[in-house]
């Protein structure tokens, strides 16, 4: 099978390489960025940071810092706004998945015009203005892909948007803004991450650029995620989550997310649970559910999970995989829908709708067992507990 890859045109991977943002710029032949984040990274300083490193360069920037969780489409319009009200010819996304999700998005909107339900899967997407993303958490991946993801305000759809005019053009892969963040974003970031990783693998696009990249984030993620949680300034673990998150969007982007993806969107649309939250609820429950589409795969998983051994066969390893999935997320704290708060009557009416809009998004045609809406809505169920 032949690859289709798509990555970065510049990128930048290390402590303190957020400083070469003013060469990136020249490199990209742009002059006029606006920031794109969110009140709290504005608040802590990341913006101010940035744009004295620009100044300092002789580079002028703008700002929009009203980034919302989860993105709506009125918060894109927003930021398509500001971006219009100066002719800016580049956005630079700073923060989490929501505010480069944001900055994708206005720097296709501001160029192309529509609206973003022109944009979801599966219509083309353009390329838009050129788009810089300096995440500050490890999960995402979003500095790597050719996706985004937007909730439309009108219908509360939490729509899947992916073609090349997304992908970053650059991407600064800095750990040091990731130091100090809190237990529970790094959890679930973490968390994240691990999903992109293996639904990479045991997609049916998997390819071979994409498994080892698959593999070491995988690697990463198992051996580092626990103490980047317990000790927020362990340089050497937020170094490693931050490798593994743009290896896990890197993967995920060249060989697609699969049924978890596709189930966790609606739950992070009605009730608004952050993403990788959303996709920790799913991951030990689903991956039991797929298993059988690929098994030596997910075996191959466990192996490099450390949740089994060499010497385990491929049921014994995939048997420990889902058990060492269960109790990592009880370890991270992860809640169930239920005990998160999600009220149970609006969660039972909502399984339809949230399978149907699950099974549309085409992620679940790449998983390895692919369902049935009926088999999407029993999961549903099986994770409320």
């Amino acid at each position: 099978m032949t690859a289709q890859l798509y990555l970065p045109n510049i990128s930048r991977v290390g402590g303190g390489c957020r400083k070469q943002l003013p060469q990136v710029l020249s490199e990209l032949g742009v002059s006029k960025p606006l920031l794109v984040s969110d009140p709290f990274i504005q608040q802590i300083g990341v913006l101010d940071e940035i744009d004295d490193l620009l100044k300092t360069a002789g580079i002028d920037s703008g700002r929009f810092s009203d980034c919302v969780p989860d993105p709506t489409t009125e918060s894109v319009t927003a930021c398509v706004s500001a971006w219009q009200q100066q002719d800016y010819d580049c956005v630079i996304g700073v923060g989490g998945g929501s505010s480069m999700d944001t900055a994708k998005a206005a720097a296709v909107l501001a160029r192309h015009g529509g609206r973003m339900r022109d944009y979801k899967v599966p219509n083309a997407v353009p390329k838009g203005f050129p788009i810089i993303a300096v995440p500050t958490t490890a999960g995402t991946g979003s500095e790597a892909t050719r996706a985004t993801v937007v909730t439309d305000t009108e219908t509360q759809e939490k729509m899947l948007c992916m073609g090349v005019g997304f992908l970053p053009s650059a991407a600064i892969v800095d750990y040091e803004l990731t130091l100090k963040k809190p237990y529970r974003l790094t959890a679930d970031t973490g968390i994240d991450t691990l999903c992109h990783a293996l639904e990479a693998y045991v997609s049916r696009k998997a390819n071979r650029f994409t498994d080892p990249i698959a593999l070491a984030a995988m690697d990463n993620v198992c051996r580092f995620l626990p103490t980047a949680c317990e000790q927020a300034d362990n340089h050497q673990a937020r170094e490693a989550m931050m490798l593994a998150a743009y290896q896990g969007g890197i993967a995920f982007s060249n060989a697609s997310v699969t049924l978890i993806h596709g189930m966790s969107r609606p739950i992070g649309a009605f009730y608004h649970v952050p993403h990788g939250l959303s996709n920790a609820m799913l991951l030990p429950e689903v991956t039991r559910f797929s298993i059988p589409g690929a098994p030596q795969r997910y075996a191959q998983c466990a192996r490099v999970m450390g949740m089994a051994s060499a010497a385990d066969n491929d049921e014994q390893a995939n048997q420990k995989l889902v058990d060492g999935l269960f109790q990592l997320c009880e370890s991270l704290q992860v809640p169930s829908p239920r005990t998160y708060g999600i009220d149970e009557q609006a969660y039972s009416s909502a399984i339809d709708t949230m399978s149907e809009q699950a099974l549309a998004s085409g992620s679940p045609a790449n998983n390895p067992r692919i369902p049935t809406q009926q088999e999407i809505a029993e999961l549903y169920r099986a994770v409320w507990y």
